[in-house]
């Protein structure tokens, strides 16, 4: 129990340094330390040595729900360094997924779901990655703006995801890798009243991660 107490402490210690790390580092160390106290706590309660249970309990507790390996944070940097200027987000989710917010102007033309040109080089880069990550699990989600009626937006949705999906299946990724989805306009992140706001609803968003090898 002695060792439990001070692992805890140890953890709380290393909360307070997180202050001055980046979000890739904080997003793993927290994990990783929680894991290490878990793995603390099992190595005492079954009588083995608590950092031995510890050091296992970080490499579990690093994973999150996903795993943020090297290969993902290389593509991380690679889509950041292919959509600089673009308007492109590229982030690293707490559930440590590669998220990359695709605005309209970037991907689609209002009302339409055909891959823009400017849209193809970002996914042509992207794809690169996928193929090289056989444990990546793929979402697409598509987004509208409020103008129009459901019964066209959701579809649209749909189509706008289907779209970046198949686009990256003609290059190489595997099309087990995907699940789609279209919100249509239930999803606003600006003010549909403007039309900057409505081009910042038009968007696709995609979300890898990376699962532990089964």
């Amino acid at each position: 129990m002695k060792k439990i107490v001070l692992s805890t402490a140890a953890l709380a210690v290393f909360l307070t340094g997180c202050a001055g790390m980046t979000d890739t580092q904080r997003n793993t160390g927290i994990g990783a330390g929680a894991g290490a106290l878990g793995g603390a706590a099992i190595g005492a309660a079954t009588g083995g040595r608590a950092g031995t249970g510890a050091a296992i309990g970080a490499g579990v507790g690093a994973l999150g729900g996903y795993l943020w390996s090297q290969r993902m944070e290389n593509q991380k940097r690679e889509m950041e360094a292919a959509t600089r200027g673009t308007g492109i987000g590229v982030t690293q989710t707490a559930n440590n997924e590669l998220k990359l917010a695709i605005p309209s102007d970037v991907s689609f033309d209002t009302g339409k779901s055909a891959i823009k040109g400017n849209f193809a080089p970002v996914l042509n880069q992207f794809a690169n990655g996928l193929r090289n990550n056989p444990n990546a699990e793929v979402r697409i989600i598509g987004h509208t703006d409020s103008t129009g009626s459901d019964s066209i937006n959701n579809p649209l949705s749909v189509d706008r995801a289907a779209s970046t999906r198949d686009y990256l299946i003609a290059r190489g990724v595997p099309s087990t890798a995907f699940r789609i989805e279209g919100r249509g306009s239930r999803e606003p992140i600006a003010d549909n009243n403007s039309d900057a706001g409505r081009a910042q609803n038009r968007r696709v968003e995609i979300y890898v991660g990376e699962r532990q090898p089964g």
